[in-house]
């Protein structure tokens, strides 16, 4: 049997296939890049009702002018106007058509844009309209998923559906039996009267249900985010092959960090005839420092361990710079502080202390004398 056909467990929980790892910011940003987000449909029906019926409130005057002005243009003049012959009842039609109807559309639209923005930001993608013929063919399983018998969101569903039915019911009772006696007289009103009050019932029930479900979607919102979260969820196998794409390979990650590491050391060693003083260990560390009347303080400009250590000390003899035995300031500045920093105050003094067995006050004067000092 086909596999379109058939019912994928995958489908249902994610802890059931193993999918135990949560999503990474990188599972988020290419399902956003699909343009799947987390969002609540009524959260997005119940603003535009609201919005609408907001609108519908303040313009229902006017649109009821409109009307009228139409109903009287094509009655007087029912006896001149072919509606078959005459093109320009139609567009006398149409005029007054839009007239009643686009202030409602595009404040519909911009409640859908609204609505949307709230939940997902902004942004845009053209992928959900490519084509894809996978998305025709029927998948019983998901059917199955969302049927109320079968899953949690579909009970969730119907329990939703079943609340929204009971809300809209208890709202327009509420409403019909408040003025019940009005409704029951209308037999002697007149049109004007019997219009106005279904109107205004009509559109205090739209109103009112409207801010209900706005307030019930929230937990939907919810929900939806909640239920997008579980649907991202990897197994531990996606999620290092997610690691892997999003980073590169950690054999190659390796080797571009011992690569920056050599290149690092290679410009620290080269810093190492700058320096006014090398202390060590003598045997697993050495520090180099560097200091002048222009600076705060002895600078740190190399260090290093063992066979780097060794190096350190190599350069610094061949270079002529002087090399001083002190194991613990020599471990206390390798513990401390990083090539490049100024050495804390708290070992100026027996530093100082070093550098004045060295230092000439004319820094210009050869290595080797300095050494001899």
């Amino acid at each position: 049997m086909s596999n379109e056909w058939q019912i994928d467990l995958q489908w249902f929980a994610a802890e059931d296939e193993g999918r135990t790892q949560d999503p990474t910011e990188v599972t988020y940003r290419k399902a956003r890049e699909e343009g799947r987000v987390a969002k609540s449909q009524d959260f997005i029906g119940a603003l535009g009702l609201l919005m609408v019926a907001v609108a519908i409130f303040f313009l229902a005057p006017g649109m009821l002018r409109t009307c009228a002005e139409m109903l009287r243009f094509f009655f007087t003049r029912v006896n001149e106007i072919d509606p078959i012959n005459d093109k320009i009842a139609a567009g006398i039609f149409l005029n007054y058509f839009l007239r009643l109807t686009w202030p409602v559309l595009a404040i519909a639209v911009v409640a859908a844009f609204f609505s949307n923005l709230i939940q997902t930001g902004l942004f845009f993608t053209a992928k959900p309209l490519t084509p894809d013929f996978k998305k025709i063919i029927p998948h019983f399983g998901r059917f199955f998923k969302k049927a109320f018998i079968f899953s949690g969101e579909g009970l969730f569903n119907l329990a939703k559906n079943i609340f929204k039915m009971a809300v809209i019911g208890v709202v327009a009772y509420l409403t019909i039996s408040g003025r019940i006696n009005e409704l029951a007289n209308l037999q002697k009103a007149d049109l004007w009267t019997s219009v106005t009050l279904i109107a205004s019932m009509a559109g205090r029930m739209l109103i009112i249900s409207a801010i209900l479900l706005l307030a019930l979607s929230i937990p939907d919102f919810i929900y939806q985010k909640w239920q997008f979260k579980e649907s991202l969820k990897m197994t531990k196998e996606q999620a290092k092959e997610e690691l892997k794409q999003d980073e590169g390979d950690p054999l190659i990650r390796s080797r571009l960090r011992a690569r920056y590491r050599d290149l690092l050391t290679r410009d620290m060693l080269n810093k190492v005839p700058q320096a006014d003083v090398v202390i060590t260990n003598p045997t697993h560390y050495s520090v180099a420092l560097e200091y002048n009347l222009e600076m705060k303080g002895p600078k740190v400009i190399a260090k290093g361990e063992d066979d780097l250590a060794m190096r350190i000390r190599e350069i610094a003899k061949a270079n002529g710079v002087p090399i001083a035995r002190h194991p613990p300031l020599t471990r206390a500045l390798y513990a401390e502080t990083e090539v490049g920093d100024i050495i804390p105050v708290k070992y100026w003094q027996v530093t100082a202390l070093l550098l004045r067995a060295f230092f000439i006050k004319d820094k210009n004067q050869p290595r080797a004398e300095r050494m001899e000092a």
